[in-house]
């Protein structure tokens, strides 16, 4: 007969085992898409009023310096050219846009395992940007990116849980012909991660040859527009209230094939946006309205995310501000917004202006992580590895940026209450002839892994213990696991016919 022990030591182990276990996606604590929108920046009046001003903005002051062929598109859809070269748009133009434009759209991985869907307050958290540097924590040092690295970002990024798409974080310095850095960075991130990924296009030139690459790795083009796997981030104005000329041309190329855009205002509060932050976010506002009309003016509910990224500003120097509260602030207003117009939405948040992954980092990445998170923002953009005001990417940030991200997205998921987690018949066991503790109950032990996020690297134990593991520290800890993450071939690496077609057809840079 097996003693009580023994069945109390198996019914241990059996739980460890358990634990141990991946959990189904469906009862993770935590998961991509999960529901945001319980903080609230801005009251109803607060979004009216924005919506009005923006409004006003676009019908009296409008937007100059787009191509030809937008002044074409827009004038066709009702906007009005003026004598002094600005586009305005009337009211009743907004409006009808915003009455087609895409509200549910699916952002597709090439696993649709990761695909993303943007309706409502769905989060989900990424890279992005154009840092020019890499961070190399041990020697404290920063030098040019390379494509590799970005490569390696990519291959990172498809490992972590909580980094559920690649935006381009970095620019490959090492690559100097612009078509080439175009093409290659395609190849470096689509063979590093089959999440979904946005990048950016320098030349409205470069398309054709981009899209022809997709087509090949999608195995078609008709399979490549049923599924499009890649999204272009376009900063399609320069703010204040100007068309940037040659992305708007590379927008149209790329609506044209298929590819979702981003549609990025990315205005710096103080110098080419106002200081305040209603009045950044109400030039954001109307500047993606005319982003809006433009997409839907060439294409009726094409995919169009929309991209306020007013950027904070420290008047007193002239330097980013990314890491500050205000830019906090700017980024779950505009989440927001994008909800008042029921549009899917990105923003910027967790960047860092601190130039390593220290201590700064740490509660920069979090304040914002966290406030645009609880906003409901659909894309989180830079939400891991970005330091020095977006000038430097870190990937043992990268690493780091995702046990920060799974606490974020454990404050989004929030507080459940019901009959179960009141708890009051587990109370009533523990304290009425029960051991008078929680410890080890079957009611705690079969909710510690749905109810509880762990890091992977945050390091809980006591100092004791944590004296007599050597003292781990966490930078070092971060590269190791790079290390061993970047010893591993690529899940998402292509079929060898695939690669030598491509190979063949385009100059690819990274080792074959």
């Amino acid at each position: 007969m097996t003693s009580p022990a023994t069945r109390r030591s198996g019914g241990r182990a059996a739980r460890r085992a358990a634990r141990a276990a991946p959990l189904a996606q469906d009862i993770r604590p935590i998961r991509p898409g999960m529901e945001g929108g319980t903080l609230r920046t801005l009251s109803d009046a607060d979004m009216q009023r924005i919506h009005e001003t923006a409004m006003d903005a676009l019908e009296q002051i409008g937007l100059i310096d787009a191509p030809q062929s937008g002044i074409d598109i827009m004038t066709a859809a009702g906007a009005i050219l003026g004598d002094d070269g600005r586009l305005r748009f009337p009211r009743a133009l907004v409006e009808d846009t915003l009455a087609i434009a895409c509200k549910d759209i699916t952002l597709p991985g090439r696993d649709p395992a990761n695909d993303m869907h943007l309706s409502g307050h769905r989060v989900h958290y990424g890279t992005a940007g154009a840092a020019v540097h890499m961070v190399e924590p041990d020697g404290r040092t920063y030098r040019e990116s390379t494509l590799q690295d970005l490569h390696d970002a990519a291959r990172i990024t498809d490992q972590l849980d909580n980094i559920h798409f690649l935006q381009r974080p970095m620019v490959a310095r090492d690559v100097v012909d612009n078509r080439e850095m175009d093409l290659n960075t395609i190849y470096a991130c689509c063979s590093g991660t089959t999440k979904h990924i946005g990048t950016s296009f320098t030349d409205p030139a470069y398309i054709p040859d981009a899209l022809e690459m997709l087509y090949m790795i999608a195995g078609g083009e008709d399979k490549w527009r049923e599924r499009p796997f890649l999204s272009n981030s376009n900063c399609f104005v320069v703010p204040p209230m100007k068309f940037a000329t040659e992305s708007c041309e590379v927008m149209e190329a790329c609506i044209r094939g298929g590819m979702p855009v981003l549609l990025l205002s990315a205005g710096m509060a103080g110098a080419t946006a106002p200081s305040t932050i209603a009045g950044a976010i109400v030039q954001a506002t109307a500047e993606c309205l005319a982003g809006l009309v433009y997409v839907n003016a060439i294409q009726p509910g094409h995919p169009a995310i929309f991209g306020t990224w007013p950027f904070g500003l420290d008047l007193r120097t002239g330097a980013m501000s990314v890491g500050s509260g205000e830019q906090a602030l700017l980024s779950a207003g505009c989440a927001q917004m994008h909800k008042f117009y029921g549009l899917p939405g990105g923003a910027a948040a967790g960047a860092s202006d601190s130039k390593l992954p220290d201590m700064q980092a740490g509660w920069e990445q979090m304040c914002s992580n966290v406030m645009a998170g609880l906003s409901g923002l659909n894309m989180v953009y830079e939400a891991a590895g970005m330091h020095a005001s977006l000038l430097g990417f870190c990937h043992e940030s990268l690493i780091l940026g995702d046990d920060l991200i799974g606490q974020a997205l454990r404050c989004v998921r929030g507080i459940e209450v019901d009959d179960a987690t009141l708890a009051l018949e587990q109370i009533r066991e523990v304290c009425v002839g029960g051991p008078g503790h929680y410890l080890g109950t079957d009611a705690t032990l079969s909710r510690m892994q749905i109810d509880h996020v762990y890091p992977t690297l945050g390091d809980r134990t006591s100092p004791k213990e944590w004296a007599e593991k050597d003292k781990p520290d966490l930078i070092t800890n971060a590269t190791t696991r790079k290390q061993k993450m970047l010893s591993e071939p690529s899940t998402a690496r292509f079929d060898p016919i695939l690669d030598h077609a491509l190979r063949r057809r385009f100059n690819i840079h990274l080792p074959a």
